[in-house]
């Protein structure tokens, strides 16, 4: 058994007792071991700052010799589907065409927002949150423009899912289903 108390140079004084059946360990074994511990705790530190420099260097140097390299500028575009699934995003097009549904239940939206069917409001699988929509009913020409909060719909075939009040505007209630034409408005 050992217990360590504090000297008065701020050393550390560590006094060990002997038990039976234990090995004795010295104090200055226990101070080679805190020495050897403290020694690679700060050669670890020290390793990582430099790893860390070396490649923050690494990177400054790469954008500061691609940005005098010509120019011309080339952009990489991701487009952003947040909550899309996968298998059911289909690339975004300025302007589609094909059938939309109204929904009329649901309590919370795909972005949060409580479901209220009479606000002009639409379910699209991969149009960003807030993306203004207008919606052409290919039958009667008439328009709505309604803005994207949810996700869907996920049947085949159909394109953009209105609220009650956005089908009703553009007059398909009564068949339930309509072909129209999108347009990204904003």
């Amino acid at each position: 058994m050992f217990s360590i108390h504090r000297a008065k140079n701020s050393c550390v004084a560590i006094e060990v007792a002997y038990s039976p059946g234990v090995s004795p360990v010295s104090g200055a074994c226990v101070r080679n071991v805190f020495r050897s511990l403290a020694i690679v705790l700060a050669a670890a530190s020290l390793a990582a700052c430099a790893q860390s420099s070396t490649s923050r260097q690494a990177s400054l140097r790469h954008d500061h010799t691609a940005s005098f390299v010509g120019n011309s500028r080339v952009a990489s575009v991701k487009k952003h589907t947040p909550f899309a699934r996968p298998h059911d995003a289909t690339p975004t097009q300025i302007a589609s065409q094909g059938v939309a549904s109204f929904y009329t239940e649901g309590q919370r939206t795909a972005n949060g927002e409580k479901f209220n069917t009479l606000d002009l409001t639409a379910a699209h699988p991969t149009l960003p949150f807030g993306t203004r929509l207008r919606v052409t009913n290919a039958a009667t020409g008439r328009s709505v423009t309604v803005r994207i909060n949810d996700r869907g719909p996920y049947v085949p075939g159909r394109v953009v899912d209105l609220s009650y009040s956005a089908a009703d505007a553009i007059g398909m209630v009564g068949s339930g289903v309509a072909k129209v034409k999108l347009d990204v408005v904003h």
